[in-house]
């Protein structure tokens, strides 16, 4: 019934002409709800008190215990999620996996750990959100704030994209705020949405002006007029969910993503095959790996859903010591330089130099390179052919029938170009033929939709045609949705 009434009381609002959905530049402020009720009757001193539900976690540990202003702003958002009960529990439930992991860096921080409502609002916990002013990830970073808060990006991976990573960004950068502004959660809301500079600059002016100096006194841009609003509809609905006959998703209290590491690179394909997960699954877990795949690193993490890190300690566990990719080809472009592509490709010059025999750093347009994505010291992934010595056989021989110079065959081989060969002996042939048939050789790879992109996008990402997309995808339009998997097919080896 009271779920109705307040449908109902939204429903007077507009035909009236009170509500619109544009801002509302006065606020009503007449108290309308009690303080929100704060169960702490759980908690006693030398007791452990186990959560197995992550809102009532939230609830018995949240230390605000503030008045509820219902206007008609916050009315109206709450009733946006009341007249749709099951879509707004899968609202709440897209934040399944990285909900445990925010709140427990907010405890590490002494933040109220309701802030853990602030993903929802800035992207519905959508790691991959990309919003039109170019606010990344979860927290909805601008890259000024996600620098300042050491949040990278590389050509392989996008900090801001990268759930954990993004959150104790976001929650540092809270608790400034939070101490900034007098421990008030509502100008710490204010301010991670506009800005802690204007929302002083704002503050400053009433204090000139002998006015009030709380969030709804204050003159600030209608999106933040908004932001707090939103945030208070969503808690009230939260706190108080069977006041409103809401069912809220089951999330444990507990982590349902394992941190793994695995040494060198890794493809995500082949880690959710061997997991038997979904690609999209694992990819939204560590969308911070922008590509196909993870830097080469010597080590690459991961986060995994708890109950498929088993396989991890099997001995079937193909990730001990390997390193899963080792090529990609690059078609050499107006502007490359060995240096650069280096830094891009997160290699070396002097590996690049050995693996495509390159005698100077002069580079050709239209030329392809193979890009080692490993730094090891060792030949292990480099691509070559092997020759036995046969009777009769000498490095000049050899070297010839490779269509090698003596002096690189020797050097791969670390022996003087003087030196006797014996029979049976294995020489390494690193192979330039190789580069003959490169456009031949294509890995089909696997990539999420992310918000923003289009086919011209995603080509030259990944240094593919538009056609080639379209053809492997059956892609009648060019129309793509967030989250969708389409598949590539890339020069790599």
């Amino acid at each position: 019934m009271e779920r109705q009434l307040l449908i109902i009381s939204i429903s007077l609002i507009l035909i009236v002409g009170c509500q619109q959905m544009g801002v509302v530049e006065n606020y009503n402020k007449e108290k309308i709800v009690e303080s929100i009720p704060i169960n702490n009757t759980l908690q006693h001193e030398n007791k452990i008190i186990t959560y197995e539900d992550i809102w009532e976690y939230i609830l018995s540990n949240n230390p605000e215990n503030k008045e509820a202003y219902i206007n008609e702003r916050i009315l109206f958002y709450m009733n946006m999620h009341l007249k749709d009960a099951d879509k707004f529990e899968q609202y709440l439930n897209d934040s399944y996996y990285f909900i445990y992991y925010v709140i427990k860096e907010l405890e590490k921080e002494k933040l109220p750990l309701e802030l853990a409502l602030i993903p929802y609002i800035e992207s519905n916990y959508d790691p991959f959100s990309i919003s039109s002013s170019g606010a990344v990830g979860m927290w909805q970073f601008m890259p000024k704030t996600g620098r300042l808060y050491e949040l990278n990006k590389t050509w392989w991976n996008e900090d801001r994209h990268d759930p954990y990573r993004s959150t104790e960004a976001a929650v540092d950068y809270l608790k400034y705020l939070y101490e900034r502004f007098n421990r008030d959660v509502y100008l710490t809301l204010a301010a991670y949405n506009a800005g802690p500079t204007l929302l002083s600059r704002r503050i400053n002016q009433n204090k000139r002006r002998g006015l009030e100096t709380d969030f709804w006194s204050l003159n600030l841009p209608n999106q933040t007029k908004e932001y707090v609003p939103k945030y208070i509809a969503l808690k009230e609905l939260i706190f108080n969910s069977e006041k409103y006959e809401l069912t809220l998703p089951e999330i444990p209290h507990k982590p349902v993503v394992q941190k793994i590491i695995i040494p060198g690179q890794v493809e995500v394909i082949t880690l959710s095959a061997f997991l038997d997960i979904k690609p999209e699954l694992l990819y939204k877990l560590n969308a911070g790996y922008t590509k196909w795949a993870s830097a080469p690193k010597d080590q690459s993490i991961f986060y995994i859903p708890i109950e498929k890190y088993y396989l991890f300690e099997s001995e079937d566990n193909p990730f001990r010591d390997t390193n899963q990719i080792n090529w990609i080809s690059h078609i050499v472009e107006s502007g490359d330089s060995l240096w650069a592509l280096a830094s891009k490709y997160d290699t070396e010059v002097r590996i690049i130099k050995q693996i495509n025999y390159l005698n100077n750093d002069l580079l050709s347009i239209g030329s392809t390179l193979l890009i080692p994505l490993s730094k090891s010291k060792s030949n292990t992934f480099i691509p070559y052919e092997m020759h036995i010595v046969s009777e009769g056989d000498t490095l000049w021989d050899i070297a010839r029938t490779y269509n090698l110079e003596v002096s690189d065959l020797a050097n791969m081989n670390s022996i003087n170009e003087n030196s006797y060969l014996q029979l049976g002996q294995q020489l390494t042939i690193g192979n330039k033929n190789i580069h003959r048939n490169i456009e031949s050789k294509k890995r089909t790879i696997l990539y999420s939709i992310k918000q923003g992109d289009n086919l011209y996008k995603i080509s030259e990402l990944f240094d593919v045609t538009i056609k080639s997309i379209k053809d492997i995808n059956n892609f009648e339009d060019d129309t793509l949705m967030p989250g969708q998997i389409i598949k590539i097919a890339i020069r790599a080896f």
